[in-house]
């Protein structure tokens, strides 16, 4: 098996919950350029209520991360995924029924709380090796990404035709095709680590908050997507100021994704093959400073706008798939749906405060201030991750393994867990194949090929 390509779980991984990711991604995005028009039909509306209804989702998001990634660490990621989807497609039906902005705040904040954002990306980091899981997570954030480009597009489109309800009509459908992609086409793992690992506390989850590299990490997240909802309130009253329309703003933002996603190829690859990942994360950061600072001096230019956001979404990318892959490091083995639970709280506080930080300068001052605060909480961002420290990778050890069921792959991945040296063990139901995270001193293969052997 080569290190350098993605084996045919980790691919099937990435593609199928890039695709739960989109689906539940896309309606949530073609909300956003249209409540605040089609929402005036409903009673109770005010500028105050589409703020709270915006800000629902979000709040139980991140309230709900932590917990949702506990559960899936302790029954299992695709139960608490579908279970989540369930709660999602709910949520929605609520608001697609709403006839007041108050029933419509309710759905969406029952939306929020089916959080399985950390879960998502705790079996994405289960299904795939130190090495790959940039790539996978890379994939999952191109998903994120495409999925905003096509909502921009068909938000008004189908607002227009059906209404607000319309969009969450179609929310709730996408969220049922998620369901049948987790359980036919997501890949089947169990995964397992000493017993010491096993157990995850409130106690664990308070030392996962306080560890020092996750907490850089978490801080990452929380002003990457700071600056991304503070830029986006007054970049598109500013592209129609500088003669862009709001009908023809996906003409600007497709292209930059699609070219932003292509060039960040190349970081991807020297940060992984070369062993450069903190000298780019570091570069990244930086990109992220220059190009809002570029937006503070060319934001009267349409051309000079996507050049910045191109280089801005170049390094917003680049972060987005390399900082979860690095947490799934950082955390112990099986707590990393709980580490992904508090990075993804972290990201959706990050969203709340930029949408409150955008909104507070914005009507004190300028676009150009707007631009120069996010630049600033990229500035503070670079000076904290100067001292993170990158783990090392662990070395991968893959064996043949048939298990009949699930039951069989459980049994096995606990015995394969109490060998000397092995971290952390994953039974591939649908491969037939254990993968063994090891410490090389201790690890006796031997030993581990004898027990799936006999198992």
């Amino acid at each position: 098996m080569s290190a350098s390509q993605l084996n045919s779980v980790e691919k099937r991984a990435a593609l199928s919950l890039a695709s739960v990711f989109a689906f539940r991604m896309l309606g949530l995005f073609m909300l956003m350029p249209v409540l605040a028009i089609y929402g005036q039909d409903l009673s109770g509306f005010s500028p105050l209520w589409i703020g709270l209804a915006i800000g629902a989702y979000g709040l139980t998001q991140a309230l709900l991360q932590i917990p949702m990634g506990w559960l899936s660490d302790r029954f299992g990621r695709k139960r608490i995924i579908i279970g989540g989807l369930i709660v999602f497609a709910l949520g929605s039906v609520i608001a697609a029924l709403a006839e007041s902005m108050y029933m419509l705040t309710l759905g969406r904040a029952l939306q929020g709380m089916g959080a399985i954002a950390s879960a998502l990306l705790a079996l994405a980091a289960d299904l795939s090796r130190d090495e790959q899981r940039p790539k996978v997570m890379a994939v999952i954030g191109m998903s994120i990404g495409m999925s905003f480009a096509i909502a921009m597009l068909l938000g008004p489109m189908v607002a227009a035709s059906f209404g607000v309800s319309g969009i969450f009509w179609l929310t709730a459908a996408l969220a049922l095709v998620g369901m049948v992609i987790v359980v036919w086409l997501v890949p089947s793992a169990v995964n397992r680590a000493p017993k010491g690992e096993t157990s995850v506390t409130l106690r664990d989850v308070g030392k996962l908050v306080r560890h020092p590299d996750l907490a850089r990490l978490d801080l990452g997240v929380l002003f990457l997507h700071l600056t991304l909802t503070t830029i986006f309130v007054s970049l598109p009253p500013q592209l129609i100021k500088d003669g862009l329309p709001a009908a023809q703003h996906w003409q600007l933002y497709i292209p930059v994704f699609i070219l932003s996603f292509v060039l960040m190829v190349p970081m991807m690859i020297v940060a992984v093959a070369k062993q450069k990942e903190k000298p780019l994360f570091l570069v990244a950061i930086f990109m992220l400073v220059v190009s809002m600072l570029g937006l503070v001096f060319a934001a009267n230019s349409v051309y000079m706008i996507a050049l910045c956001m191109m280089l801005y979404f170049i390094a917003f990318n680049f972060l987005e798939a390399t900082m979860p892959a690095l947490v799934s490091r950082l955390s112990p083995a099986n707590q990393k749906g709980s580490a992904m639970g508090v990075f993804s709280s972290s990201q959706f506080i990050g969203a709340f405060l930029g949408g409150i930080l955008g909104g507070f300068v914005a009507q004190r001052g300028t676009p150009e201030m707007v631009f120069a605060a996010a630049a600033l909480v990229g500035l503070i961002w670079f000076v904290i991750a100067v001292k993170m420290r990158v783990p090392p990778r662990s070395k991968i050890i893959s064996l043949l393994s048939a298990v009949g069921s699930e039951h069989d792959a459980e049994q096995l991945a606990a015995q394969l867990v109490e060998l000397p040296g092995v971290l952390e063990a994953t039974v591939v139901c649908d491969e037939n194949r254990s993968y063994l995270k090891v410490d090389e001193k201790k690890f006796d293969l031997q030993a581990a090929q004898q027990l799936v052997a006999s198992a």
